[in-house]
């Protein structure tokens, strides 16, 4: 398909500077364009690239101040990358998805399928189980029993989701995640053998949850494992029994979050963060990538970094003694010298 820049303005209520008649076939990064391109720069880390740059049309943001001659047109918005984020949308939008059901399948008695399904090869789909309309389900999923499925949800290949979960609208999965395994819980008992406790809870996954590949979360001892709308989940990270997490939390890669930890909604985790189990972290926290928490942080929109974790400001400051210390070290060394010296004076 082809747009202009005018067309595209119009979808962002951007600002056009050049062009407006500029063609638009194809995407591409700011520092990998070519004609017919449309390029987004938002990271002023990559303004030089945008004085080379041989894309047609390049959305910036609206402050956006060149300090040399720009060949693209330019697209000025307030966000330039919340922009594209949504071009992309509407893009992949614009795609059209499969429908229908491929062979073999099984479905149990008493479940229910919505209209405008899509129902890939060797899908097992357990009994009683209700899934929505324009649900997507990709070849080799498995699906328990007594499961709901809401609306314009997307589930990846090789997905396991156990019996009794609850996976609210336009949700996706991406592939082999496994959603209500049992959580880690086992009893010490007087022969210091380790007897296994029921797990007789469940996983709810609400409205446009995204959870990435290779992701564990597991089902309640009893009550729920919960995710709350809008949160995002990357690839490869464990959730333990019992956990709630927040509206519109996002996590990256590779955490890990230990049983009955109740993260608060908007907080940002990064990548191989390690949190322990019974504590609770308030509203707005952010936490830096390899962190260990260890405790339960209750101010909001406070900033964490190290294992184990401390405010920013703090772990910035312990950083730099630690830094240093071959430099104390050393200078405590010649201390001593210089003691050792005195005292024998004497």
């Amino acid at each position: 398909m082809t747009f202009t820049a005018q067309q595209i303005a119009l979808l962002l209520q951007g600002e056009i500077e050049g062009n407006p008649n500029a063609e638009i076939t194809t995407f591409a990064k700011i520092e990998e364009g070519c004609p017919g391109a449309l390029s987004f720069l938002a990271n002023i880390k990559y303004e030089e690239h945008i004085y080379s740059c041989k894309s047609s049309v390049v959305i910036v943001n609206k402050d956006f101040e060149p300090q040399h001659e720009i060949k693209p047109t330019l697209i000025r918005v307030p966000s330039a990358y919340e922009a594209f984020a949504t071009l992309l949308q509407k893009y992949q939008e614009m795609n059209p998805r499969k429908t229908g059901r491929e062979s073999p399948v099984f479905i149990g008695e008493n479940s229910t399928i919505g209209e405008n399904e899509f129902i890939g090869a060797f899908v097992r789909i357990g009994k009683n189980t209700k899934i929505g309309k324009n649900v997507s389900i990709s070849p080799n999923v498995v699906i328990g029993d007594d499961i709901e499925i809401g609306d314009n949800t997307l589930i990846y290949g090789n997905t396991t989701i156990y019996d009794g979960c609850v996976i609210g609208k336009h949700v996706t999965i991406h592939s082999s995640s496994v959603i209500g395994a049992d959580g880690f819980g086992f009893a010490p008992n007087s022969e210091n053998e380790y007897n296994k406790i029921p797990q007789i809870g469940n996983v709810i996954i609400e409205d446009r949850v995204e959870i990435g590949a290779n992701c564990s979360i597991d089902r309640a001892t009893m009550g729920s494992t919960i995710i709350k709308k809008g949160a995002k989940l990357d690839n490869f990270i464990q959730v333990a029994h019992n956990v709630e997490i927040g509206n519109n939390t996002v996590i990256a890669a590779q955490s890990g979050i230990a049983g009955s930890t109740k993260i608060g909604r908007n907080c940002m985790i990064g990548g191989q963060v390690g949190i322990v189990g019974h504590i609770t972290i308030a509203d707005g926290v952010k936490i830096a990538a390899q962190s260990g928490i260890s405790k339960t942080i209750k101010k909001e929109n406070s900033i964490w970094q190290g294992s184990p974790a401390s405010e920013v400001k703090e772990y910035r400051k312990s950083l730099i003694g630690f830094r240093n210390l071959p430099y104390i070290q050393e200078k405590l060394n010649n201390l001593e010298k210089e003691i050792a010296k005195l005292s024998h004076q004497e």
